[in-house]
């Protein structure tokens, strides 16, 4: 395999060069465009020639503020073949967050999508001297012109840059193509920096090796043919959509850009037909939820026939997981046992199965294409209500895990030898191991911190090797701070964050994320965050699904004037305590103390940015602050 991306992308672009590369929409409601992969490359080379007539040297880094659109991938690839490597982030990220990257990385060149990301930056300018040349995606007004030339930098157009690298070319033949060859596989690709789950966000070194060596078995883990296309939502900055893209392109696949909008999604699955979904949890959730709330509108005897056929594909299918071992196992079992006491139960269930998969599951699986492989979840943990639901209506969804610090991925079940419940076992170049508090090596079976060596893990924490030590070991070991625990066969069961374990007063040590997904399987709740840390018992912030409550109170003849009027009913609250009470029990393999005692309402919905990290991960620290009255009003005796 070639030894920089660039330089993979060249390779494809030489064997399928008819082949679409990117598709994207050149207008709300227009149809379908491409790019090729002959037309992609070379852009991305005249790019590349354009950035080096404007001085750009090996090693310098470049800001990319930009969420997705066919021009990220064209600039990106056009400045890591002449030796540049990118700082990325989005069009949601914060004034402060800009000023704080790219001064801190001493960006001169920053790549902008728009009038918006100009505004935050020239703003700030004073505090970014080395800033020198915006260029824009979209075409730039008076405004921009107006807000550049007051801060003293210059305002190039993407296609103008590109243009000049055409003519810069002509007169320098061969020096792109020189610069290309230059790369190496220690080179550094970008420094992304962390969304700051825990604080001041921390610029991870990642090199064009850390992504290439998950390009091996990931291309078996999760196969593309020449010409599929894959539907991108995710943030492009973010390293779990990043790596995704150049798994895509180096099977020569297509990136078929679209939004993680019910409204807009399914549309373009309509319209492109793709084999895979690369996506954080929240957008299959997302898929599930939208299913389920158009049976319950429907009602009656079509809404009772979805309920009863689902339940019977669960039932049939963790009869079927059991008999062919494809549930996560910590313990070796005797199977000759499970197909004795399942037999009966598969073979009744069985027709029943079949018939939910013609009258049902069927159409809901056309809502995907015909051509639907697999959906990846990643960036976040998948409930397993989610991950169950999508197995029985027979969508093949598979689990993936890793970090920013691992380019990201460490584990990902195979599409086609997938284990419920779990992660997978490592992908090639990458070994893990399990310790305790202590740094013991534990034996399988045994809960601890999951730890990390191979080709993927980051080069270091940009300008920070206070940091890089306190979680980088002097040979080669990453602390990921998650909690883990191996399966019999070595696939991978992540438990949580230690930093997330709430420490009761008792002593009690709690996992909320396990607590928090049950939680989120009620209809009537869109989002729960466990609380409890030093107190004696758990409580929770609770925000309600506002169209079902809605739906609820009119049904059962609660008056409300608006949405903040009816979350302080009585009846209200205790509807949503029966619901908890009711998932988070003995019977559903929770422990006594982890019992939610009592909960408060929020009412706005979570964002990005605020309550949210970039993959749409609850920042804690940021709940504690924000709700700090909420969480105290919990706990008051």
């Amino acid at each position: 395999m070639e030894k920089t991306l660039p330089k993979i992308i060249r390779e494809v672009a030489q064997n399928y060069p008819d082949v679409a590369a990117l598709c994207f929409r050149p207008g709300r409601g227009k149809p379908f465009e491409s790019i090729t992969f002959k037309d992609f490359f070379e852009k991305s080379q005249n790019f590349a020639a354009g950035l080096l007539e404007l001085g750009v040297v090996r090693g310098d880094r470049i800001g990319i503020i930009s969420d997705d659109r066919k021009e990220w991938q064209q600039a990106d690839i056009g400045l890591l073949s002449i030796g540049a490597c990118d700082v990325p982030r989005g069009c949601d990220a914060s004034v402060n967050d800009l000023k704080y990257i790219l001064s801190f990385t001493e960006v001169q060149i920053c790549i902008v999508e728009n009038l918006s990301q100009i505004k935050k930056i020239a703003g700030v300018k004073s505090e970014i001297p080395t800033l020198k040349t915006f260029v824009i995606f979209d075409e730039p007004n008076d405004e921009a012109k107006s807000l550049c030339k007051d801060a003293g930098v210059e305002l190039l157009r993407f296609e103008d840059v590109v243009a000049s690298g055409i003519s810069w070319r002509e007169n320098h033949a061969g020096v792109v193509e020189a610069e290309l060859e230059k790369g190496n596989w220690d080179d550094t690709a970008g420094i992304i920096f962390t969304s700051g789950t825990t604080g001041t966000p921390k610029g991870v070194i990642l090199s064009h090796g850390n992504f290439i060596t998950q390009l091996d078995e990931l291309q078996e883990r999760i196969p593309f043919n020449p010409g599929d296309k894959a539907i991108c939502v995710l943030p492009v900055w973010h390293v779990f959509q990043r790596l995704c893209e150049y798994v895509i392109l180096s099977q020569a696949a297509a990136l078929c850009y679209s939004k993680p909008i019910g409204s807009i999604l399914l549309p373009d699955f309509e319209a492109l037909n793709p084999q895979v979904l690369p996506a954080v949890p929240r957008v299959l959730e997302g898929v599930y939820e939208g299913v389920n709330k158009k049976m319950r509108r429907t009602g009656g005897i079509v809404e009772a026939m979805f309920n009863f056929f689902v339940k019977v594909a669960i039932l049939h299918s963790r009869c079927l997981r059991r008999m062919l071992r494809k549930n996560f196992r910590t313990k070796y079992d005797f199977i000759v046992l499970s197909w004795i006491v399942l037999i009966i139960p598969l073979i009744l269930l069985t027709p029943l199965k079949f018939l939910g998969d013609v009258i049902v599951f069927k159409k809901v699986r056309a809502m995907l294409g015909n051509n639907f492989r697999v959906g990846v979840a990643g960036g976040g943990a998948f409930a397993k209500a989610i991950d169950e639901w999508f197995y029985a209506v027979g969508i093949n969804v598979v689990e993936g895990y890793g970090m920013t610090e691992t380019a990201p991925v460490v584990a990902v079940r195979p599409y086609n030898k997938n284990i419920f419940s779990c992660i997978g076992t490592p992908i090639r170049g990458v070994e893990t191991r399990i310790v305790d508090m202590e740094g013991n090596i534990l034996p399988r079976g045994k809960k601890g911190v999951l730890q990390v060596k191979g080709g993927t893990v980051m080069k270091g924490y940009y300008k920070r090797q206070d940091l890089t030590d306190k979680v980088l070991s002097s040979d080669g070991w990453l602390d990921t701070g998650d909690l883990a625990i191996e399966g019999v066969h070595g696939e991978l069961k992540i438990l949580g964050r230690v930093k997330d374990t709430i420490v009761l007063s008792g002593g009690e040590n709690v996992e909320p994320l396990p607590i928090e997904a049950k939680i989120q399987e009620s209809r009537f709740i869109t989002a729960a965050v466990v609380v409890g840390q030093d107190q004696r018992n758990l409580g929770a912030l609770i925000l309600p699904n506002e169209e079902e409550l809605k739906i609820w109170a009119k049904e059962n003849n609660v008056s409300f004037k608006d949405f903040e009027d009816l979350v302080k009913k009585e009846e209200v609250y205790k509807m949503i305590n029966d619901e908890i009470q009711e998932l988070v029990n003995a019977k559903n393999g929770f422990r006594m103390f982890e019992k939610i005692v009592k909960f408060a309402f929020l009412t706005k919905p979570f964002e990005v940015g605020r309550e949210l990290s970039a993959k749409q991960e609850i920042m804690r620290y940021k709940l504690s602050e924000l709700y700090s009255k909420e969480i105290a009003g919990i706990f008051k005796e």
